[in-house]
């Protein structure tokens, strides 16, 4: 069991909001983008993540060092003809923190569906969720 899994795991047990099982390293655009992108692949080349992900050089490359340094992904450098290459694949790791992500982006979804509750009595600590209805503007 992954990282990821015991904090969705636990959040789940103690009646926690899902957004308390959402990982901060995994959450992050860019790195959920890698970590999506590269799931779709069996590995990914650098330039095309950068253009998918719209981000520059620099910026990729930080995210793709803090994923690499969690164990979630690996890199793979090398030449296609005599251009220098940097391949990017999915470890375990990785696809065990992407699963735990979704299954908690999918809680929250569900929660944030579900009916509204019948209404407490007027001593409830619960503050009424608004109904859905069209946005202000």
């Amino acid at each position: 069991m992954s990282v990821g899994d015991s904090t969705t795991a636990r959040a789940e047990q103690e009646g926690l909001h899902p957004t308390q099982s959402l990982d901060d390293t995994v959450h992050q655009r860019v790195r959920l983008g890698i970590l999506a992108i590269a799931r779709e692949a069996n590995r990914v080349e650098f330039g095309f993540l950068k253009k998918q992900l719209a981000v520059t050089d620099g910026n990729l490359s930080r995210h793709l060092r803090v994923l690499e340094e969690s164990g979630l992904i690996t890199l793979e450098k090398g030449y296609a003809g005599r251009r220098p290459r940097t391949w990017i694949a999915l470890t375990r790791a990785g696809a065990q923190a992407l699963d735990a992500e979704l299954r908690a982006l999918r809680a929250l979804v569900l929660r944030l569906e579900a009916p509204l509750p019948a209404p407490g009595p007027p001593d409830s600590l619960e503050a009424p969720r608004p109904a859905p209805g069209p946005p202000d503007i």
